[in-house]
């Protein structure tokens, strides 16, 4: 039997690199704007994974979140700075995984431009709350799962293949390098 990329009969693989893979790294973001923000990575253990909000993503690959200095998210960093961000935009669609270092400062006008009044949830203080921390996460690697004409085109290119029996969806995937 013929592999599932066998099967298709148009291209469904693109590495991307440089500003062509900044411009996915930060459409796919924005699709969701928060992630599954894995540290501690050790091959064998289970990961430490929690929610986060993605506070700003730029064109190069680079995400802004912001922490309180004394979680435990901060005290992984400290120890291994390699993170790893998981994003789901859509239920078929909008999937990307980035790997990348991250760096904790305490830059009060990056603070202020990344704060928003939903935050005090979480920094009482409000945006002079002395715990709060920005993390830089900086890509160094990437993939991501797509589609190429929207969820609707891919929803219609699904059903004609289930129909005719053939494998035809409108995915793209790749590396990403940044």
């Amino acid at each position: 039997m013929d592999s599932i990329n066998r099967q298709q009969p148009e291209e469904n693989h693109k590495d991307l690199q440089a500003t062509e893979a900044g411009k996915k790294i930060k459409e796919l973001a924005e699709k969701t704007n928060s992630c599954y923000f894995c540290t501690d990575i050790q091959t064998g253990s289970p990961l430490t994974v929690r929610p986060m909000a993605v506070q700003k993503v730029d064109e190069a690959g680079n995400f802004w979140f912001l922490s309180a200095d004394d979680s435990h998210k901060n005290q992984e960093i400290k120890h291994d700075s390699a993170v790893q961000l998981l994003f789901q935009g859509g239920s078929n669609s909008d999937f990307l995984s980035i790997y990348g270092t991250a760096t904790i400062s305490k830059d009060k006008a990056l603070i202020h431009e990344l704060w928003t009044p939903l935050l005090k949830t979480w920094f009482t203080g409000g945006e002079d709350d002395p715990r709060i921390t920005v993390i830089k996460v900086a890509t160094k690697e990437g993939y991501y799962w797509d589609n190429k004409h929207g969820d609707a085109i891919a929803l219609l290119k699904m059903a004609a293949g289930a129909v005719l029996g053939k494998t035809l969806d409108d995915s793209i995937e790749g590396k990403i390098t940044v």
